[in-house]
């Protein structure tokens, strides 16, 4: 078996190296949040290989430096209300709970019932108590928990929601890939007025990501 502890540090260290990763609290989450935890049994070897893995069904655990590249435009803050519209492995949503600690709250949604359950055990080994799991529409948002402090998208959208930008705080960032199935551009998103919204592109990712699902998802079969 690899040496999954020795392999983690060198991936960190490579990112960080390569800029990738520049925030000591996202250094932190990713020492902290082992992506071993969240790949099924037959790729556990792959863990902190920089690529995506298949988990289950036609899902994927995205590729670390993608992650870093996403949380870093984020910018997660200590104590914010975070919504995740896919939740897969719950990796992704086990970084961001790590970085906004106990007096933040991570409400992330799922389409598949199997991956809530998947998610939901994955992030019960690691303990953390300020996550909420729900199944349902992503591409609606939660409306019952908004506003949000900030939005981040782990699967492709073909356009941002009206009803997910609307439950955006003012001066909150949603974080998204948005595009057609195969290329999209990473996009932050930032709310400026009450329906005004400023765009900018973060660095170019080269994976392609899980469609968005439901009512404002891809109309194309995924």
């Amino acid at each position: 078996m690899a040496d999954l502890e020795k392999e983690k540090k060198l991936l960190i260290e490579q990112m960080i190296k390569s800029k990738i990763l520049k925030t000591p609290k996202i250094i932190d989450a990713f020492e902290k949040i082992p992506r071993h935890e969240f790949v099924t049994k037959e790729y556990i070897n792959s863990s902190y290989m920089d690529f995506a893995l298949p988990t289950l069904k036609e899902s994927t655990i995205s590729q670390p430096s993608t992650v870093a590249i996403m949380t870093e435009a984020l910018d997660p803050r200590e104590g914010e209300k975070i919504l995740e519209i896919g939740t897969g492995s719950g990796w992704q949503t086990s970084l961001l709970a790590h970085i906004i600690g106990s007096k933040g709250k991570v409400v992330t949604i799922e389409f598949d019932p199997d991956l809530v359950e998947f998610a939901k055990k994955n992030i019960h080994k690691l303990g953390l108590k300020n996550v909420e799991v729900i199944l349902g529409d992503g591409s609606l948002g939660h409306k019952k928990e908004a506003p949000y402090g900030k939005i981040i998208f782990t699967c492709a959208a073909p356009s941002i929601p009206k009803p997910i930008k609307e439950q955006l705080r003012m001066g909150g960032r949603i974080v998204a890939p948005v595009g057609t199935l195969e290329i999209q551009r990473m996009l932050a998103i930032d709310r400026v007025g009450r329906e005004e919204f400023a765009e900018s592109e973060v660095e170019p990712v080269s994976f392609v990501f899980v469609g968005l699902k439901g009512k404002y998802g891809y109309k194309e079969k995924i």
